[in-house]
Parts: structure tokens; sequence; C-alpha cells
């Protein structure tokens, strides 16, 4: 899995003109004894900072934008959850790439 997200991280920065993709994700942080939603607020608020197209959803946040800035930003959200006091945050990641580009708009558009 780590060779296959390598090869499409080394294929984006290669090619001149990187079309958008999306990357999902989902924070769960352990919290002993603490507020999960505010930890998880605390990733938002990464999100929300880091000047990328995002969509807020029940159960995780999508974006929109180039795979190493993306992937970044989920890094970010990780720390932001440590800092606001998860003793640990586990988190799933969800790629989708095509060659051509890939907008959160061509998936839901309709259903707006």
């Amino acid at each position: 899995m780590e060779n296959s997200v390598n090869n499409l991280q080394q294929n984006q920065l290669a090619t001149p003109g990187t079309k958008a993709i999306n990357v999902s994700f989902q924070v769960i942080p352990n919290v002993p004894g603490g507020d999960v939603y505010a930890v998880v607020d605390r990733a938002i608020e990464v999100v929300q900072r880091s000047g990328v197209k995002y969509e807020v959803g029940p159960m995780e946040t999508t974006m929109e934008g180039e795979l190493n800035e993306l992937l970044e930003v989920v890094k970010k959200a990780q720390q932001a959850c440590v800092e606001a006091g998860a003793v640990r945050v586990m988190t799933l990641i969800k790629i989708d790439y095509a060659p051509g580009g890939v907008t959160m708009e061509e998936k839901v558009g309709k259903y707006r």
C-alpha cells in the first residue's frame, strides 16, 4: 500500500499541470475522559485554515487538490487532535485518483 501511495505521489509530482484528486479522511481520536467531538472539531479547523476545497460530512471530511498538499493537511489534523488532548489518533484515508482529475462536484453535484 505504501508503495502505491509513493508511486501516486511521484506521478503527481512529475506531471506538470496535475489535475485535482479527492482525499477523504476520518480521525478517530482516543480522548480518555474528554470530549471526542471537540477534538474532531480541532481537526476540521485545520482543514478550514488550509485553503483547500473541502466538504465536512457526518463521518469524514473530503478535500480536493494535489495529493501531497492534502496529505500534509491530514498530518496536521492528526497533530491538532493530539494537541487537543487525544492520546492516540487512528485515521482512515481514502484517495480517489484519475489521470484526468477528479472533482467532488462530478460525484455529488447532481444531488444538490
